[in-house]
């Protein structure tokens, strides 16, 4: 059995995750990150809604 992380955590790790993702230069869609980070990590889907915002707002910032 794995073990439980607690509430937040899981969400922290799934950014950080993605994030290193995307430093080292992923060329996989920010959409497939964020569903293997919902997987790998057993996010909600209130989790996953909050990283489609996330990445949505960053995105929008950078092209500003």
């Amino acid at each position: 059995m794995g073990t439980i992380i607690p509430e937040g955590e899981a969400l922290k790790k799934a950014i950080r995750w993605i994030a290193n993702r995307l430093k080292n230069g992923e060329k996989t869609s920010i959409k497939k990150l964020i569903n293997e980070a919902v997987f790998q990590f057993d996010l909600t889907p209130k989790d996953s809604q909050f990283l489609y915002n996330f990445y949505r707002h960053l995105r929008k910032q950078s092209k500003e």
